[in-house]
């Protein structure tokens, strides 16, 4: 299958310190990637190598069919987590002259940037510095930076930072029309709900090696115990050995012995007397609880340097 980003056994030290000892990986086009991993992983040295930022120890990187070059540079679209546009530049000056950089022309970039003004709600403030802006919009002209040159890879780090749900919900939504497009889109967050909402596939590294490479339904699936979600109205019947672990309204969630099947559970609470059932599903862990389970995490929020 064809791939727009390849990263092969990938190593980098920086003196005694290996930050990526063993890093593999692919991204196709027209799909959301998710590059995940705790503080200190090495997501933001592979993100930096990627982008010939940082010259590999070892391994191999082919990005649009090969080594990096100029020209592909202007391909890539870079969402850092630490915003970089000139904080004293007027808005759609900062965002044209970037959109240049890549090779737009300027009344088209200026074009290209009104339509996106309107859509983030930023046309109003076209003609104040960036340094002016509000936290929110200052990650939403991040975006449209980004997005302006209409690159075939996006690397986005962090995209929902300092967004108001509104703003993320469309924040979503255009990432999802970049897929469509037929971008390539890799996103490092931490935020594991979107990554459940949003990605394809994605690689989880700890310590510096990739732990975890896949599609994000089948790693569920996988990491998945002996646990159902059933919706029913009525006394269900005690099973022996079924323990439940959580109750929302009329659903439950039951953790089941190896000797019982989900099907075989089903069965028995179908044909209880006075026992409806509406719903019933295998009960998946979150990305956050395969996170916290493969790495040892306390916690998603907090992000160092890494």
């Amino acid at each position: 299958m064809q791939t727009i980003l390849s990263v092969e056994r990938l190593r980098k030290a920086f003196g005694a310190a290996e930050v990526v000892k063993d890093v593999t990986f692919d991204v196709r086009p027209g799909e959301i990637f998710g590059l995940l991993g705790p503080n200190g992983a090495g997501k933001t040295t592979t993100i930096r190598v990627i982008l010939d930022l940082f010259k590999a120890d070892g391994g191999s990187v082919s990005v649009l069919g090969g080594p990096m070059t100029r020209a592909k540079l202007a391909r890539i679209g870079y969402l850092p987590e630490e915003r970089g546009l000139y904080r004293d530049m007027k808005l759609e000056a900062c965002l044209v002259y970037l959109a240049q950089l890549k090779g737009v022309p300027a009344d088209v970039a200026r074009k290209r940037a009104r339509v996106w003004f309107e859509r983030f709600d930023l046309a109003a403030h076209k003609d104040k510095k960036i340094n002016d802006l509000s936290k929110g919009m200052q990650q939403k002209a991040q975006l449209v930076a980004t997005l302006l040159h209409q690159p075939d890879l996006l690397i986005i780090d962090e995209p929902f930072s300092g967004l108001d749900p509104v703003n993320t919900r469309l924040a979503q939504e255009v990432i999802q029309e970049e897929r469509q497009r037929g971008a390539a889109l890799v996103m490092s967050t931490h935020q594991m709900r979107q990554v459940e909402e949003l990605c394809d596939r994605i690689v989880l590294i700890h310590a510096g090696r990739s732990v975890l490479f896949g599609p994000v339904d089948q790693i569920r699936r996988e990491h998945a115990d002996n646990a159902i979600r059933i919706t029913a109205t009525g006394e269900m019947p005690a099973l022996p050995g079924v323990v439940e672990v959580e109750r929302k309204g009329d659903t439950r969630t039951l953790h089941l012995p190896q000797a019982l099947s989900a099907q075989d559970a089903l069965r028995a609470y179908a044909a209880a007397p006075g026992v409806s059932v509406e719903a019933f599903e295998r009960a998946l862990p979150t990305m956050d609880d395969i996170f916290v389970k493969v790495t040892g995490a306390a916690g998603t929020g907090a992000r160092a340097a890494d």
